[in-house]
């Protein structure tokens, strides 16, 4: 009886463990910022280096979209497909010049930072020199442009009209910190304008999958520990 009552308080306090890791991975954090994109005739590809070191041929689609993502993984995609004819119908070609199309995309209400709500999605047709980058592209046709002080891409038109790369709570929606230039790569590298490396995501230890397989394992090495003692009582 001893060894079954104390395989049971085992149990249940693997159980509860299993249940904390459970509700920590559930409120993982993520980062609000523009994140960077471009287009193909397949749909949308995350950039990997900065809008300010992308040089876009004549006839290229970029993208920008505001919303609270974890990682390049997780970033949401502009929600308006990459059609340079649609986009660019009404801009003619100019010689010395090129055309980029741009779909800005704010997101929704459920990303935007408290008190502020996300104008509509639109795009644009940027007619730029030859050697314009992405950045200067989106400055023609966007402006105010809000840079941080580590050149992180923080507001297109005015919006939002604060904060900068805000680490959000994965439940609470509420802000807890800032990206920076060591922060996740998809806030501080792809959205900003003078980053250049690709969107990733990284951690100090195990992995909550990694842990809950061996608190699985524990536990039925312990259900049939209790069973095979049943047997011989």
């Amino acid at each position: 009886m001893r060894g079954r009552g104390r395989a049971t308080a085992l149990l249940v306090v693997l159980g509860a463990v299993l249940s904390v890791l459970g509700t920590g991975t559930a409120q993982a954090a993520g980062y609000r910022y523009w994140s960077f994109w471009e287009g193909s005739g397949s749909g949308w590809a995350y950039a990997t280096q900065g809008p300010s070191l992308v040089r876009p041929d004549d006839g290229s689609v970029q993208g920008f979209r505001f919303a609270v993502s974890a990682d390049s993984q997780d970033a949401a995609k502009p929600r308006r497909s990459p059609d340079f004819a649609k986009v660019c119908a009404d801009t003619p070609a100019k010689d010395g010049s090129k055309r980029v199309a741009l779909v800005i995309d704010p997101g929704t209400a459920a990303d935007a930072p408290q008190g502020e709500t996300p104008p509509p999605p639109r795009t644009a047709c940027a007619r730029v020199p030859k050697d314009a980058s992405s950045a200067e592209a989106l400055a023609s046709v966007a402006k105010p442009l809000r840079y941080g002080s580590d050149a992180l891409l923080c507001a297109i038109s005015g919006y939002p009209v604060a904060g900068c790369g805000e680490q959000v709570s994965g439940t609470t929606g509420t802000e807890s910190g800032r990206a920076t230039a060591s922060a996740p790569t998809s806030a501080s590298a792809s959205a900003s304008a003078s980053a250049s490396g690709s969107g990733g995501s990284g951690g100090g230890g195990p992995s909550a999958g990694v842990l809950f397989g061996v608190g699985a394992v524990l536990l039925l090495g312990i259900a049939a520990v209790a069973q095979a003692r049943r047997r011989r009582g």
